[in-house]
């Protein structure tokens, strides 16, 4: 009698399987490696300092304390007002510290610059932006580009008596 040879090797619906798992895994690498993640960071980066911006706002209001928010090349920080000294300076809080931006991150401002900062024109820590404790702010106006293409852009702003607006790409064409 003849032994029957022992079939080996993958059979079609193994090797379907496989190429169907090889390429869902090469499509989620194109999404997380793709032109798209610095859009997702930028907007990340936008949403911490936002829901920071609302949070300093809302500090000032129950505090009764003025805060402020100094805009720097790359970074910002958070201020708080020293009444007694007339002088802007750190705040204890771990939360107000100071962050950065990513190198490719553009920040604009537009400020209103007649309105008032509380101190002098010397203090090393005169924030760009102020919140007061009576609830308004600043006028102002951020952009956010990855770096000087403006197609892509997220917009911080306040007219300086309504809330805090966050404009984001795309807003303008859904409005219309």
């Amino acid at each position: 009698m003849r032994k029957r040879a022992s079939a080996s090797g993958f059979t079609l619906i193994e090797i379907l399987v496989v190429l169907i798992v090889v390429g869902l895994l090469a499509a989620l690498a194109v999404l997380n490696l793709g032109g798209g993640s610095q859009q997702r960071e930028m907007e990340n980066h936008v949403r911490e300092m936002f829901l920071l911006m609302q949070t300093a706002s809302e500090q000032a209001v129950l505090n009764n304390k003025e805060l402020g928010l100094l805009l720097e090349e790359g970074s910002y920080r958070f201020v708080t007002l020293n009444e007694q000294a007339n002088e802007w300076a750190q705040p204890d809080e771990r939360m107000f510290r100071q962050r950065s931006f990513p190198d490719w991150l553009l920040a604009t401002e537009f400020i209103e610059s007649d309105t008032p900062r509380l101190a002098s024109e010397e203090d090393k820590l005169r924030p760009d932006i102020v919140f007061f404790s009576s609830g308004e702010t600043t006028p102002f106006e951020v952009e956010f580009t990855i770096g000087s293409d403006s197609s892509y852009m997220h917009v911080l702003a306040s007219d300086g008596i309504s809330p805090l607006e966050w404009r984001r790409p795309g807003d303008d064409e859904e409005e219309q």
